[in-house]
């Protein structure tokens, strides 16, 4: 059975629709957050470090960590405690580098600006931690993840209209955990690894076909650019084992060409481990440079993760940051994956086994809710495959409508909910209405989207776009104030 494509031209209702979503991006900078926060220390000391230290020393950016993430790792007096500093002398940094790799050209012209502003004699500082460096890297994150959202529109605008593919696209970008990611915290690293995955399926996907040689090597340098972003985007790679499994079987039905063909399937995707590992080498260095050895990732060990007794049901429906009930967008987005393999069986099976490899890795995980998580973060990876299902989804409930202007305005009323219900929700999350770490009590939650968010949200939207600083130690203090307590539902 052939795949079912539709509008595989750039067509001007394609050109339209790419329009609106960069018109949405450029009205929703104001909302980008500026700060270096939490996990997003350690991402962004492997950009700031080397570009101001020329060096692998990260104490510096422990010093000017927020309070949480600053005080378990240094003493009174300022300095770093012994039990993190590594076998080589460095400090630990398990974060990966491929957040510093992706913000580097913003640092770099942030950085010109800055040294040319004091040499006309500014005094804002050239260190690293000002200003202009923040707005930067927070720029960078936003434009990876829209980028994302573009490349997933295209992809699935050859499968459905490009009206719903736009639909999925923005409801998929406000009506998950992206934005979080993307504007709130943007110095971690899931918005850049939304826009890896999605590189590397559009390419994959505009490429299978007929790979060329040149092909193969671009393919192999963006999955080694995935993996040094996120590891747990290894399992996206199964997208080329599904291929493959189709490929191999059918070069062998001809005895009289298959050892040619087998041979040359072999050899290219030989060409593409080797440029993956290649490009992967950033982080086979870092790794030895701070702990001595290439291998050594600084998490928690493969042999204690739970392979045997994977979370399976929690991943999805824990009040710990559960996918599916956190986002509940997310469940129509996984069942029109579903839908896709059945309809378009050559592509759908390759992106369907990838979301559910990448589902099997995060069940084993021994942190799999995340710890201070909005949703289940780590599954914003796979943003691209979400709003291909669910463009699916909107393709097959518009046609019960009995006309288009009527299935557009009733599947945007229910998408508008969605994503109304979500910013609520980011919104008790991010002033720590709820929880931000373990489970909430839903009693709570739900009340408070319809007491207490209409009632606060004007005023901390405002304090948000123009009292920023204020509000967001505000919020540090809170979570401090969290974290000393027990455990709350």
């Amino acid at each position: 059975m052939q795949d079912q494509q539709v509008n595989r031209s750039t067509g001007p209702a394609s050109r339209k629709q790419e329009r609106w979503l960069l018109l949405l991006f450029l009205l929703s900078l104001p909302l980008l957050n500026p700060w270096v926060h939490g996990d997003g220390v350690g991402y962004y000391a492997f950009a700031r470090a080397p570009l101001i230290e020329h060096s692998l020393d990260f104490q510096r950016d422990y010093q000017y960590a927020n309070s949480n993430f600053r005080d378990t790792r240094l003493d009174e007096s300022g300095v770093p405690k012994a039990e993190f500093r590594t076998a080589t002398g460095h400090l630990d940094n398990h974060f990966t580098v491929g957040p510093a790799i992706l913000w580097t050209p913003f640092l770099l012209v942030a950085h010109v600006g800055v040294l040319l502003a004091r040499a006309l004699g500014s005094q804002v500082t050239a260190d690293g931690f000002s200003a202009p460096y923040r707005i930067a890297i927070a720029f960078g994150t936003a434009l990876y993840g829209f980028l994302g959202i573009v490349l997933a529109f295209r992809v699935a605008r050859q499968y459905v209209g490009a009206r719903w593919a736009a639909l999925a696209a923005i409801s998929v970008w406000w009506a998950s955990s992206l934005p979080v990611y993307m504007y709130f915290n943007p110095s971690w690293s899931h918005a850049h690894s939304a826009f890896s995955v999605a590189l590397f399926l559009w390419y994959w996907h505009e490429t299978r076909r007929d790979r060329s040689i040149l092909q193969w090597i671009f393919l192999g340098a963006i999955a080694g650019l995935m993996l040094n972003v996120y590891y747990a985007n290894f399992m996206v790679l199964v997208v080329l084992l599904v291929e493959a499994a189709g490929q191999y079987p059918a070069a062998l039905r001809d005895p009289s060409t298959s050892k040619q063909q087998v041979q040359t399937l072999l050899a290219r995707h030989a060409l593409f481990t080797i440029v993956a590992i290649v490009c992967f080498l950033p982080t086979l260095i870092t790794r030895y440079v701070i702990y001595g050895k290439p291998f050594e990732f600084g998490y928690i060990p493969l042999r204690d993760w739970a392979w045997t007794s994977p979370n399976f049901l929690q991943v999805l429906f824990s009040a710990n940051h559960g996918l599916l009930i956190w986002t509940p967008l997310l469940l129509f987005a996984v069942a029109g994956l579903f839908m896709f393999w059945r309809r378009n069986p050559g592509v759908g099976s390759a992106f369907l086994a990838a979301m559910m490899a990448f589902y099997l890795l995060i069940a084993c995980y021994p942190d799999w809710a995340g710890i201070s998580s909005y949703g289940n973060r780590f599954f914003v990876s796979l943003t691209s495959l979400f709003i291909v299902g669910l463009a699916v989804v909107l393709d097959r409930v518009a046609t019960s409508f009995r006309s288009p202007r009527a299935a557009t305005i009733g599947v945007a009323a229910v998408l508008a909910f969605f994503v109304l219900w979500n910013m609520a929700f980011m919104f008790q999350w991010g002033t720590h209405l709820v929880p931000a770490r373990g489970p909430i009590s839903w009693s709570k939650m739900i009340r408070n989207q319809f007491a207490v968010v209409p009632r606060e949200i004007s005023t901390k939207i405002g304090n948000y776009l123009f009292h920023r600083s204020n509000l967001m130690r505000q919020i540090e203090e809170r979570d401090i104030e969290q974290m000393k307590k027990p455990s709350e539902p």
